[in-house]
């Protein structure tokens, strides 16, 4: 959950912003009063306000509540480590998948805890670094059995040095619980940011653009790819972007007639003003022979061409 910015998120894209429950967990307790604090801040009633102050992994979300939702947002540490216990391979979040996320990469860990406690009719967006996209062994594995489940809906591409916490360029996993059909929506958005001095960012023009190549849901060419399973699985399950968007510019042809006519242009150039330095040089004059012997060796090394 962290401090809870992005569950507060959801208040700029909801009609009735008043009505919205947000559930939440954070291991860090200063973190977890953070969050409270800034619930508070942006007016959200108590009543609306389910925190909880725990480990989301080794502890899931507490029993007798809530446990299902309309949407999951998540935005985990990134290389997090859990214990990976051989136990939790019975916990209903992982036991589908057979084995479990590395202890020292517990990224989908999460991204299938998430995935768990989505409603059948719900979205879920988690941000990741994009070595999810393409690692194998376990993530593989588990990347594949979602893929087969047509769980992962979208992949979107963001630019780097976005978040204040990492400098590397990260991606949302858009997942959903039941659909039809099992293509994934590749987005490359990499290159729509604003350069800042410290952090880069994405202006609303940037997001809107995002938006509008998520809703359509169709290739454009050079931002997005609509890629069929089957592409997918001949791709063994890779979801790395720039094996389905290709944003490779070509560069202009150059002709070599011009250039060359160019580089006897520059070298004319150079021969004038190497002329005119060394006939400055000769107007100089000096009644010291050693001032002026170097002047002469300096006048023939113009004169060949060593200057």
């Amino acid at each position: 959950m962290g401090s809870g910015s992005l569950l507060l998120n959801a208040k700029k894209y909801a009609a009735e912003p008043g009505y919205i429950k947000y559930y939440g967990q954070e291991l860090m307790t200063s973190t977890y009063n953070l969050a409270r604090m800034n619930m508070f801040l942006h007016r959200v009633v108590p009543e609306n306000q389910i925190l909880h102050n725990g480990d989301t992994l080794d502890g899931d979300w507490p029993t007798g509540e809530e446990t299902s939702f309309d949407m999951v947002l998540m935005n985990p540490p990134y290389s997090a480590k859990w214990s990976a216990a051989a136990g939790f391979l019975q916990d209903e979040r992982f036991s589908d998948y057979g084995v479990l996320a590395p202890k020292s990469k517990a990224a989908y860990a999460f991204l299938t805890h998430g995935l768990y406690h989505l409603k059948n009719s719900g979205t879920m967006a988690i941000v990741l670094p994009h070595g999810v996209l393409f690692r194998g062994a376990a993530e593989g594995k588990i990347r594949e059995k979602l893929l087969r489940a047509g769980n992962i809906y979208a992949v979107i591409g963001l630019p780097a040095n976005l978040f204040y916490n990492t400098s590397i360029p990260t991606c949302i996993v858009v997942l959903k619980k039941h659909r039809e059909g099992r293509d994934v929506l590749f987005i490359d958005a990499s290159r729509k940011y604003e350069k800042g001095k410290k952090q880069n960012s994405m202006t609303d023009e940037h997001i809107d653009s995002v938006i509008q190549l998520y809703d359509s849901r169709e290739t454009v060419d050079k931002e997005s790819f609509l890629a069929s399973f089957e592409d997918i699985e001949k791709n063994d399950f890779n979801l790395n972007i720039p094996g389905y968007v290709d944003t490779f510019e070509k560069e202009e042809e150059i002709d070599l007639n011009d250039l060359l006519a160019d580089m006897k242009k520059t070298d004319r150039e150079i021969e004038q003003v190497q002329g005119e330095f060394t006939s400055l040089l000769k107007e100089l004059t000096s009644n010291n022979e050693t001032i002026m012997s170097s002047l002469n060796e300096l006048i023939g090394m113009a004169e060949r061409g060593l200057l």
